[in-house]
């Protein structure tokens, strides 16, 4: 009886390892319910009941020929890469079909849509109006309806190459492409030395102000120094002042004393210089010299002592 047990799950095995598949990182597993397309997350997947789709992208190399207002032939040339919208997978399957090439298969017909959008640009336009950035800009304007259409994400869409299929007048635009771009260098030369020249000037005027200021710094500072110096000078004549008026109150004072004791002129230095001199020499006439300062004492000093003088000859006739 366990033989039965034993073949039943040896067939399960079997069915399991032929049926089941490991689903890889670069694949999308689809599956049917209930009439809608939807992605399996298991890491396994049953082979019959599902489909592997490669996500990955898928890019293409466009050469297309189309006319530009006036019949002028031209040709362009497109660089296309697209994948699967996982949020579209829908309208991918309805285009591409349930085949592992459904991305391949839906990216062909979005570049029949690119060709249909192409020749309609261009036929509206004058040859020398077209440029590989405005059908590039139109073109990614134009197919964002791929993801609702198509299921595909647009990853880059490019142009590669424009031109015009009659050699002279490609000859010709190039030649005008040419003019335009030496045309704009030289513009942006003028302007270069323009901003260089609006730079210097203002340069020039920032170091100007600030040298200004400077000066004025520095004339600032001398007035301080002169102002202090002032100051100073105002003030040792003061205490000049004051001490010329210190030694006239001395000199009054003892002017004074002088005046109120005529005997102690003969402690002066002057009269004592006079009397050392008058017994050296007795008949000559004694001549004393007295310092700028000694001759505060003035007039006034040499009365008293000639005052002094007489009273001392009227004492010794007395006696």
């Amino acid at each position: 009886m366990w033989i039965i047990p034993v073949i039943i799950v040896i067939a399960l095995i079997a069915v399991f390892l032929l049926e089941y598949r490991i689903k890889r990182p670069d694949q999308i597993i689809l599956f049917e319910s209930a009439g809608k397309i939807l992605i399996r997350k298991s890491r396994f997947y049953p082979k019959h009941f599902s489909l592997a789709l490669p996500n990955t992208v898928y890019s293409a190399q466009l050469t297309m020929e189309s006319v530009a207002k006036g019949n002028l032939d031209i040709k362009i040339k497109i660089s296309l890469t697209v994948a699967a919208s996982l949020g579209n997978i829908s309208a991918l399957i309805r285009t591409g079909g349930w085949k592992s090439e459904a991305v391949s298969k839906s990216a062909k017909e979005l570049e029949i849509i690119i060709n249909s959008l192409v020749k309609d640009y261009t036929e509206k336009l004058e040859i020398e109006e077209l440029s590989s950035e405005k059908i590039s800009e139109y073109l990614n304007l134009k197919v964002n309806i791929s993801k609702e259409k198509l299921g595909l994400e647009i990853i880059s869409l490019t142009i590669q190459s424009f031109e015009a299929l009659d050699p002279n007048i490609s000859n010709a635009l190039k030649q005008q492409e040419s003019a335009r771009i030496l045309e704009q260098t030289e513009s942006l030369n003028q302007k270069a030395r323009i901003t260089a020249a609006k730079a210097k000037l203002r340069a020039d005027e920032e170091i100007a102000v600030l040298e200004n200021v400077l000066e004025l710094k520095k004339y600032e500072l001398k007035k301080t120094e002169m102002e202090k110096e002032t100051e100073l000078a105002q003030k040792r004549m003061e205490d000049e002042l004051a001490r010329k008026r210190m030694y006239l109150e001395l000199d009054r004072s003892e002017l004074e004393l002088l005046k109120n004791s005529p005997e102690l002129l003969m402690l002066t230095p002057q009269a004592a210089r006079l009397a050392e001199a008058s017994q050296s020499l007795k008949n000559a006439r004694t001549v004393v010299s007295l310092s700028p300062h000694e001759m505060s004492l003035g007039s006034e000093l040499i009365g008293l002592f000639q005052r002094f003088l007489e009273k001392a000859d009227f004492k010794k006739e007395s006696k």
